[in-house]
């Protein structure tokens, strides 16, 4: 398991939507594209009742955005490209009309923390602790923000946004509605899915997909302001704080 990928598997009309890279499941621009068209295609799919995303492996679920890239980033409209990547997902998840539900194994950072946020219902295993680490590389979470708030609210955001460096437990995650069931093990949390996307699909697709637009209602503003904030960001990765900050990790 060397090779990134993106890939679906549907059974009994649940999709299962998987993405791995050998960096701790870390996510260059173009596996963000493969991930957001794949989400976008499964939602148009009459065959497919519900979503389960996941990555491979068992450790890191997603170490968010890809440093290979970061640091060749060299002007204002590849860094807004490359920012927007996350954008893309986070907006195809959330316009999807099937209920997705997150699979988290492990620790999740940055960009990763935002697909956590941006799932409808989201388990995890106790060793899927969480930290918003931008502002340690002189950025910040301005993408996923929107998505991290929404679930966390503004004061929890807030917390792991300035506390750049620390992780925080999948228990601290539970209680502030990042994850709403925790498990001691990968076999049990799987166990635990498989069960519930199965009870989800004797539901009526139309009640879903009408309740999916209730819980994003506010959100439509959205493909403009995380392409604003994509901006933001791709201006910030040039500084020279950025950049100094960036060779530690070539």
């Amino acid at each position: 398991m060397n090779e990134p990928y993106v890939n679906i598997k549907t059974e009994n009309t649940i999709a299962t939507i998987e993405f791995f890279h050998p960096a701790h499941n870390s996510l260059p621009g173009d596996l963000l594209a493969q991930l957001a068209n794949t989400i976008t295609e499964a939602g148009k799919n009459d065959e497919i009742k519900v979503i389960i995303l996941k990555s491979g492996g068992d450790r890191t679920f997603c170490a968010g955005a890809s440093f290979n890239e970061l640091i060749n980033i060299n002007d204002p409209e590849t860094g807004k490209v490359f920012f927007s990547g996350f954008a893309n997902v986070i907006n195809a998840m959330r316009k999807c009309p099937k209920f997705i539900i997150g699979r988290i194994q492990g620790k999740t950072v940055g960009g990763g923390v935002g697909v956590a946020s941006a799932t409808d219902y989201c388990m995890a295993t106790k060793f899927a602790s969480i930290k918003l680490s931008e502002l340690n590389v002189g950025i910040g979470p301005f993408v996923v923000g929107p998505a991290v708030e929404r679930k966390l609210g503004l004061s929890a955001m807030s917390q792991i946004a300035i506390d750049a460096n620390t992780f925080y437990s999948a228990e601290w995650a539970l209680n502030k509605g990042l994850y709403n069931q925790l498990f001691d093990s990968i076999e049990t949390m799987d166990a635990a899915i498989h069960s519930f996307a199965e009870n989800l699909c004797t539901y009526n697709p139309e009640a879903m997909k009408e309740m999916k637009k209730v819980f994003w209602n506010g959100t439509e503003d959205w493909d403009e302001l995380l392409a604003e904030r994509a901006i933001i960001s791709g201006r910030l990765v040039l500084s020279e704080f950025t950049k100094e900050t960036l060779k530690r990790f070539e």
